[in-house]
């Protein structure tokens, strides 16, 4: 079985003809950019849309992925870039759904309020500490991986990633106290 290296592989054998060939590709990221494109969007539905208009836009423009990068960097700038421009066709008054696991609480409405306090604090980050947030932690990526994934040295990815967390709890700690 091919590993996550030999993605130049795959590319390669579906612009020779192999159309089959992308599918290993789909079956290998469709997960990790499904979950990122439900941080950005907000809803499943929504994610759904954007992950395949994602795996439409790379095959349509596979002739410009450069093997000498990884192949997961390349298309996550494209998922990216497909939630952002579904965030910006959305109507500003359409409401966030609940899509994020919210482990802690027992209470189904309390794990709901709790998500949804969370999806909405998201939200309020800018691109770039959102961007570290979601690779992180819902991508599971190493801070390398997202450096090189990001195009930043990893030194910058942790000190982005810290100011995102500190940021992510003063949002959610003004939420907290507009609560109560």
């Amino acid at each position: 079985m091919a590993g996550p290296n030999d993605d130049g592989v795959w590319v390669a054998r579906c612009l020779g003809g192999d159309a089959a060939a992308f599918e290993t590709l789909v079956r290998r990221y469709q997960r990790v950019l499904f979950t990122v494109a439900v941080r950005l969007t907000g809803n499943t539905e929504d994610a759904q849309d954007v992950t395949q208009n994602t795996f439409i836009r790379a095959y349509e423009r596979l002739e410009t992925y450069d093997p000498a990068r990884r192949f997961f960097s390349w298309i996550y700038r494209i998922a990216v870039n497909e939630s952002l421009n579904f965030l910006r066709a959305r109507r500003p008054h359409d409401e966030l759904h609940d899509t994020l696991e919210a482990n802690a609480a027992d209470d189904p409405v309390e794990r709901e309020e709790k998500g949804e306090r969370v999806q909405a604090a998201l939200m309020e980050l800018t691109k770039e500490y959102r961007e570290v947030i979601l690779l992180r932690y819902f991508g599971e990526l190493s801070y390398e991986e997202i450096g090189e994934t990001i195009g930043i040295p990893e030194k910058t990815v942790k000190s982005r990633l810290f100011s995102a967390r500190q940021r992510l709890a003063e949002i959610l700690s003004a939420k907290r106290s507009v609560v109560s």
